[in-house]
């Protein structure tokens, strides 16, 4: 039972590790847009950006609707930001400290 916990967890965790979907994800923060915009926003493909909204439904990430032939998409829940939000302030802190070290380098 806990291997599967643990593999659900890291289902859900490798549909958020793909750079065009985190963009997704950071462009719909602010509201529901359609497929065509998000096409027209990033410039990628509309068949590849359907894939990866797609991936991100079926993660419960996103949720759906059709208006005639328009598909638009929403943050189904925005306590996403809540697992989002910690991996930056990581990576601010990851930075920084490569930073520290690069400038000690130059002063030998």
């Amino acid at each position: 039972m806990q291997d599967m916990v643990y593999k659900i967890k890291a289902d859900f965790l490798k549909v958020l590790g793909h750079p065009v979907r985190l963009k997704l994800i950071e462009e719909l923060k602010t509201g529901e847009k359609s497929v065509g915009d998000l096409v027209g926003k990033f410039k990628i493909g509309q068949s590849s950006t359907s894939r990866h909204l797609l991936a991100l439904r079926h993660a419960g990430i996103l949720t759906s609707r059709q208006e005639k032939t328009t598909v638009y998409y929403d943050i189904a829940d925005h306590d996403i930001f809540n697992v989002l939000r910690p991996i930056a302030v990581m990576l601010r802190k990851k930075f920084k400290a490569s930073e520290k070290m690069l400038k000690t380098l130059g002063k030998e």
